[in-house]
């Protein structure tokens, strides 16, 4: 099986070194934003759009333009891979999986890529990059498998090297028994075994000092020196917040994919479920500072990077990612298929008002999710939002409901 792995290290360049690598990141942010100008006024005036093979014939052409001389400083396959950037963004719109191409800013898109000629030394934690020679690294592990490509980028006035590489592994064997996940904001995750994973809460837990150090930003004059101090105590904050969520979602999808041999998630838009409630001024919105708290919380959590790292952590255990429909997880009784609103009264209880099962409303929710999971799988058929036909409740389903739907005993 091949696998794809990028390694992700903090640089160790030269001051000269920086100053180019500040140069090419600049570059390409303006060979990338002059090609979308490029794309905008002829999509304006009714021509063709143009392919990847006919912008660089102008990317050719600007390079050798008195105007833009420096275009040749940088290495020209980096320029290249700017365009293809480009074409992968116009591709993402046109297939309704992203927004329209935008024009990349200084100090949010300063980053080039590298697709060959990158010597690495694994044992002295170095890599050489064409133009830039040799530079070491803060190696934390080893880099495996043959390198593919290398990826330069700043964050927070640090140079990081994404090397991806390409490698040959063992079919995995997936191990451990289904499960079903509840996602949430007082417990992160629910399993459908009766564990959880309680939330870690990075902003959380700093919003008061990032709003103490925004609240100092503000009431210094723009662009002075103490407000670039100000604004660096913020990215510094917002960069360690970023990190604590990161780490926790890679241990938790890590351990998940590592026990479990199927896992079962809800097919959550969490962009239209953090979506602003405050409306226009000619429609207002409602409960509009509750639908913000949420919102924070929602994002704070970090759902989609969360099923983002389980598909491909999955896929390298040989596991399964099962993605179900969400509606009426944590309404339907898992004993007696009874649905309604007034199973769960509270966040946190559920008792159906049919047979009078009571549970944690997440645990339920995490049933019900597997078991769409396996009708799913099993069936072929689309989820359904509920069970079409009733059963009688028993004692031993009002004990145990994991016995009612099938869920094997972990």
């Amino acid at each position: 099986m091949q696998r794809l792995q990028a390694y992700k290290f903090e640089l160790r360049q030269t001051e000269e070194q920086a100053r180019k690598m500040r140069q090419f990141a600049g570059t390409c942010r303006f060979v990338y934003n002059k090609a979308l100008a490029l794309q905008k006024a002829r999509h304006a005036v009714g021509e063709k759009h143009l392919g990847y093979a006919s912008l660089c014939k102008h990317l050719t052409e600007w390079r050798s333009s008195a105007e833009t001389p420096w275009l040749k400083e940088a290495h020209s396959q980096i320029t290249q891979q700017a365009l293809k950037d480009l074409e992968r963004a116009y591709k993402n719109f046109f297939e309704k999986r992203a927004a329209f191409p935008r024009f990349k800013k200084r100090g949010q898109h300063d980053r080039f890529r590298f697709p060959q000629a990158i010597t690495l030394d694994n044992l002295n934690g170095r890599i050489k990059l064409p133009k830039l020679g040799w530079m070491r690294y803060r190696k934390s592990r080893d880099v495996l498998g043959e390198v593919s490509n290398a990826t330069v980028s700043l964050r927070n006035g640090k140079w990081f090297v994404s090397i991806q590489t390409e490698r040959t592994v063992e079919h995995a064997v997936a191990q451990g028994a289904a499960v079903g996940i509840d996602v949430g904001v007082a417990r992160f995750a629910t399993l459908s075994d009766g564990s959880h994973i309680e939330a870690v809460n990075s902003f959380r837990k700093h919003e008061a000092r990032l709003r103490r150090y925004q609240r100092r930003t503000s009431r210094k004059v723009k662009f002075s020196n103490n407000w670039k101090k100000a604004q660096a105590k913020v990215r510094n904050l917002h960069c360690r917040i970023a990190n604590i969520r990161k780490d926790f979602l890679h241990k938790a999808s890590a351990a998940i994919s590592k026990n479990h041999a199927l896992v079962v998630v809800e097919d959550l838009k969490v962009r239209n479920m953090s979506a602003s409630a405050a409306g226009t001024i000619e429609a207002p919105g409602v409960n509009v500072r509750a639908k913000s708290g949420l919102n924070k919380s929602i994002l704070d959590q970090g759902w989609s990077e969360f099923r983002r790292q389980l598909e491909y952590k999955m896929a390298w255990k040989s596991g399964w990612l099962v993605a179900v429909a969400p509606q009426y997880t944590s309404q339907t009784c898992p004993c007696c298929a009874h649905t309604s609103k007034e199973n769960r009264k509270t966040q946190a209880k559920f008792e159906c008002v049919g047979c009078g099962f009571e549970e944690n409303a997440d645990l339920v929710g995490a049933i019900n999710i597997l078991e769409r999971g396996y009708r799913l799988l099993a069936c072929g058929e689309s989820v359904q939002y509920g069970r079409s036909v009733k059963q009688e409740p028993t004692e031993a389903t009002r004990k145990s409901p994991r016995s009612a739907v099938g869920v094997p005993a972990l």
